[in-house]
């Protein structure tokens, strides 16, 4: 087949082209570097199946090769890069939706839109099930990104419901593994980046709220399973692990893996960060026959060891 993937340079979209390429389709990737990154895609420079569309896709994007499917997840994705870019975030995760289901339907695609956890926001329901509506503060600070993915969601139903097109959405808890971006703010780079420089570990909050964090190729599994099952068109689907731990027990186990002498400090919680998270995947066990079985320790040495490799190239650098 022939497989567009909306934000392939980014952390998980580049994982996806490796395993869509491995399975022998053809892929083309779209990104505008936004959040993505270079070097996650570099070593595919001489790989004839794969090409780059630099594009932003809040712009109708354009192909006159027949598409097969289409997997969008090109959007900002950590707090970091949504705060530094949300009027980017908006109109990529509505206008930029927008313009690739029109597209899907042109080419009579299959179309998968990567939402997230965070359309729970902090949630009051434990764990989440795909039914849950959520707890969103559709004015604060994280809104952009919350909002945004909702308004993803929404529009996607619309074209299953008008126009017949074969979508489905998944919601994608957290995530880790190599390919991270060590800058990028999200718990597991930020930890691991501290601790492989003993510098101190800062905890947002006080420590006792939760994470259930899922390696990155058990989630590319199910994102293509979710695609490729029967019975997933018009469904919404949770992907991620519940191994659910409190990000104190995270941080202990970073340090203890990355045989680090790093301190834990403490400050005040960000507005708006759920205090629980955790995915219900019955329906992704019984759809997709999927669950997650990478241990943490398999999944934290792997990340650590990217990270790592990272470390010590800025530093000579430096």
């Amino acid at each position: 087949m022939k497989i567009l993937i909306a934000g392939a340079a980014g952390f998980i979209g580049s994982h996806l082209t490796d395993a869509l390429l491995e399975l022998g389709h053809e892929v083309i990737g779209v990104d505008n570097f936004i959040t993505g990154r270079a070097v996650n895609i570099a070593h595919l420079a001489d790989e004839p199946r794969f090409r780059l569309v630099e594009h932003n896709i809040t712009t109708p994007l354009e192909l006159s090769e027949a598409i097969d499917q289409v997997f969008h997840l090109a959007s900002p994705a950590s707090p970091v890069g949504y705060m530094r870019n949300p009027i980017e975030t908006h109109l990529t995760n509505s206008i930029g939706t927008y313009n690739l289901l029109n597209f899907a339907s042109q080419h009579q695609a299959s179309f998968l839109f990567a939402s997230t956890s965070e359309a729970y926001g902090d949630p009051e329901v434990h764990p989440q099930p795909e039914t849950y509506f959520g707890n969103v503060n559709p004015v604060g600070p994280r809104s952009c990104y919350d909002e945004s993915k909702r308004f993803g969601e929404s529009i996607t139903m619309e074209f299953v419901r008008n126009f017949d097109l074969n979508a489905r959405i998944i919601r994608i808890f957290n995530t880790y593994g190599p390919r991270s971006d060590p800058n990028d703010g999200r718990v597991i780079p930020a930890f691991i980046m501290a601790a492989l420089q003993d510098k101190p570990l800062t905890i947002f909050g006080d420590g006792k709220q939760t994470r259930s964090l899922c390696y990155v190729t058990d989630l590319v599994q199910g994102i293509i399973r979710a695609m490729n099952c029967d019975n997933t068109r018009g469904e919404v689907i949770n992907l991620g692990n519940p191994d659910e731990r409190s990000v104190l027990a995270i941080a202990e186990t970073i340090i203890d893996n990355c045989g680090s002498q790093s301190r834990i400090d403490f400050m005040e919680a960000r507005a708006d960060d759920p205090y629980v998270r955790c995915p219900n995947i019955d329906k992704a066990i019984r759809l997709l026959d999927w669950s997650a079985t990478t241990g943490i320790d398999d999944g934290f040495r792997a990340t650590i060891d990217d990270l790592s490799a990272y470390v010590s190239t800025t530093s000579k650098q430096d």
